[in-house]
């Protein structure tokens, strides 16, 4: 069974969202996966070509005024060159993101990882959890504790560090991470299936 390999590519701005890209990292490791984080603000051309020869892309940013941030949106543009190639057709894609505020605009920033995606011709792995804290019983330390489906959702306080990252987005992120590996070793077994 080949293994797949998994790239994390992230922008974090005061290191929230590094501390959940490792969790999707531990994630998608704890299946046998081979994962990659890379910082889309430094990103060299060996850093390119292991997006390019990876199995699926989970696109991460904080949401800042109501999208991804400046840098990702830098980022997202240089995809173009991968655009014009087809470089990223048919691989699988995901996505998380992390505010201040319980909602903040997360989803606007999911929607833009799904359009992203969807003009590579990538294939969106959602999330794939129910909602959770909507019941009487329910609790802020439910995985997916702020309801998302299109991907991982989390919230930190504005005036605490990543260390603060709570612990159920922290569980929903790596959960996301097994999710689109284990979804990659399925479209791996399927590819080997049809073309032997």
């Amino acid at each position: 069974m080949t293994t797949p390999v998994v790239s994390i590519a992230y922008h974090s701005g005061y290191g929230h969202t590094a501390v959940l890209a490792e969790a999707v990292r531990e994630g998608a490791a704890s299946t046998g996966a081979t994962v990659h984080l890379l910082k889309v603000d430094a990103l060299t051309d060996a850093d390119w070509e292991l997006l390019d020869a990876s199995d699926a892309i989970v696109f991460g940013s904080p949401t800042y005024m109501g999208t991804a941030s400046g840098a990702f949106h830098t980022f997202a543009e240089a995809t173009s060159q991968r655009w014009f190639s087809d470089a990223w057709q048919d691989k699988l894609a995901a996505g998380f993101t992390n505010s201040g505020s319980k909602s903040g605009d997360k989803l606007h920033t999911l929607q833009f990882f799904q359009t992203l995606a969807a003009q590579h011709g990538m294939h969106w792995v959602n999330l794939g959890l129910k909602p959770g804290w909507n019941v009487s019983t329910g609790s802020e330390t439910d995985i997916n504790r702020l309801g998302f489906f299109s991907g991982a959702g989390a919230q930190t306080n504005n005036d605490e560090g990543p260390e603060a990252v709570h612990k159920s987005d922290l569980a929903t992120a790596e959960h996301l991470g097994r999710r689109v590996a284990q979804t990659a070793r399925t479209f791996a077994a399927g590819r080997a299936a049809t073309t032997a």
